[in-house]
């Protein structure tokens, strides 16, 4: 069975030289290297190998003219000419293999590259009626059970462009592009195709509330100052007690107070005694035996001010009468922190919570809202974090993903249900340089644990962000699939960079050039690295870019200050 039927005017020319993963073509004449283009298709034979071609991309097209000094032989005159020699050379860079299986009579495309061509082996480029054909077999091959359609190539807007679901879920993934690329267009997409699947699970963090529109998720935001105490099915309390003990100290302690390590000590017990107490009011034996600090369990953080309180002024008995206690004072800035957290009602969905948000019970239905994937619109969960202070938004964003990740963690294994978490504005609380930053320090640690492991509990990450050269590496480092839009940025072109195989890193010198919408599409999840068209969601996210221009054109309407201003106050839209 013949694949392709090549005729002359297909010919590019001869392999000269071979590498693991990259091949240089002679051509023969300029007319054979007018055929060949960056980015460009081309198969290349194998000699001895029965209706198997290499799949190519071409790299770099490279006419080089050079000078050739020669003598001439004429008796009557000895004059020396310079002759011009012109080397036509196309460097590829090789993706894959596809060959005939006469099993199942098919053509069969696969990314592994078993065998090299051999010098002189014939190179042709894909073109009209033969690319058809490969794009027929790719778009084939990715039409499975577990496909993902994800746009359509660029090179042919004819043939549909599928991800492998299962693959792109699993190794982790990273979207990346500049602002007004189509990030956001590009998640809303693929939330569109899982919102189909009867028992998908994803949970978007939505940092600026871009999806609150999509009528097939289900909405959950952390309610703002006007909403405190009330009990609305979409409002996302994170009562303080779901803290560990590393987010308490980031927000409490100042690590480089002279009594910081007394304030940790006596803050820790205090907690201790709170959760005790409270698990054996309620009887709670099993769970007394093997709780700790990091246990989510109810207490009174009102107990925990009035014990510090105490210890902070108490006063003993000495040799001459009564004298200061041994931590007398030194709470003193501990004690101000938590009331000033406590007062200040940005911070209401953590101390200001229901009283029914604070029952033993109260967690496992909050998390029922975050990770429940079996009632009606539950498969898309987004949550909203527009209203939490940028000061402790990482320490939220680390808690939510903690808490999501360890239910998963302690979940039987034959009722564990895959999920995904979808990073939303990653570089806000996932940043590179955090050292420094309990606070930030926090959020990354719950993510790279979830980036490291999470594969083998079923937790999937998609990392998006504007600026991946700001995002942790270590995170970064863990994606296997990469969707990276236009980016004009050299330092962020450099982080993606790192995240390709060596032997495609050339193919990210497209990137400041592409669309908005196209997308560079690598890894486990997709057959051959491809430029690809992404597909428009029938509901966009609140995420367009305003047209200055147009907007400054239309008719004088008069400002509403006075209401923006009342918002601004009352940190809230409505």
């Amino acid at each position: 069975m013949d694949i392709f039927k090549f005729d002359k005017s297909s010919e590019l020319g001869t392999v000269r030289e071979v590498d693991t993963r990259k091949i240089s073509i002679l051509v023969e004449n300029d007319n054979d290297l007018k055929k060949a283009r960056v980015g460009q298709l081309v198969a290349v034979e194998l000699s001895g190998a029965s209706e198997t071609w290499l799949i190519a991309i071409i790299e770099k097209v490279i006419r080089f003219v050079g000078q050739q000094d020669s003598k001439s032989n004429n008796s009557e005159e000895n004059t020396e000419e310079e002759q011009e020699t012109v080397v036509n050379t196309v460097k590829l860079i090789l993706v894959g293999t596809l060959s005939w299986d006469a099993i199942e009579e098919t053509s069969v495309f696969t990314r592994s590259i078993s065998q090299v061509p051999g010098i002189t082996d014939m190179c042709y480029v894909l073109l009209g009626k033969q690319l058809e054909t490969f794009m027929s077999v790719l778009s084939e091959s990715g039409k499975g059970t577990y496909s993902l359609e994800l746009g359509r190539y660029v090179i042919d807007d004819d043939a549909k462009a599928y991800l492998d679901g299962n693959k792109f879920f699993q190794r982790h993934a990273a979207l990346l592009g500049s602002t007004g690329s189509g990030k956001s267009w590009t998640v809303a997409a693929i939330l569109e195709r899982a919102a189909k699947l009867p028992t998908a699970n994803l949970i978007v963090f939505d940092l600026h509330g871009e999806y609150r529109k999509l009528s097939y998720a289900r909405h959950l935001r952390i309610p703002g100052p006007e909403e405190l105490g009330t009990s609305i099915d979409e409002l996302l309390y994170l009562p303080y007690w779901l803290l560990n003990a590393e987010e308490m100290q980031a927000m409490f302690i100042e690590r480089s107070e002279f009594s910081a390590h007394n304030q940790v000590m006596a803050f820790q017990d205090a907690v201790i005694a709170g959760k005790k107490e409270t698990l054996e009011k309620l009887g709670k034996k099993e769970v007394l035996s093997a709780f700790t600090l990091d246990s989510p369990v109810p207490f009174s953080l009102e107990e925990v001010i009035k014990t510090l309180k105490d210890m902070n002024e108490e006063m003993v008995q000495g040799a001459r009468g009564l004298k200061q206690g041994q931590f007398f004072g030194q709470f003193s800035r501990l004690l101000t922190r938590l009331n000033s957290k406590l007062s200040d009602k940005r911070y209401g969905f953590l101390f200001s919570a229901p009283d029914s948000e604070h029952s033993y019970d109260s967690m496992a239905k909050m998390v029922s809202k975050l990770m429940d994937y079996a009632t009606k619109e539950a498969q898309i969960k987004i949550i909203d974090f527009s209203e939490v202070p940028a000061d402790i938004l990482p320490v939220i964003v680390g808690l939510v993903a903690r808490i999501i990740y360890q239910v998963q963690f302690w979940t039987d294994q034959d009722k564990r249900h895959p999920l995904a978490i979808v990073c939303d504005e990653a570089h806000i609380y996932l940043p590179e340089k955090a050292d420094k930053n309990p606070v930030e320090r926090r959020a990354i640690e719950s993510l790279e644990k979830i980036a490291k492991e999470g594969r083998k509990y079923g937790v999937s990450l998609t990392i998006v962000s504007q600026r991946p050269s700001d995002v942790s590496t270590t995170i970064l480092s863990q994606c296997n699939n990469v969707i990276a839009l236009r980016l004009t940025n050299g330092a962020d072109r450099s982080t993606v960079k790192r995240l390709m195989p060596e032997s495609l890193e050339s193919l990210l010198e497209v990137l400041p050039i592409m669309d908005v919408g196209e997308a560079l599409v690598v890894g486990d999840s997709v057959l051959l690295p491809s430029r690809i068209k992404i597909n428009k969601p029938k509901e966009e996210p609140l995420s367009a870019t305003i047209d200055f221009w147009s907007e400054w054109m239309k008719k004088i309407e008069k400002p509403d200050f006075d209401k923006s201003v009342e918002n601004m106050r009352k940190q809230r839209r409505k």
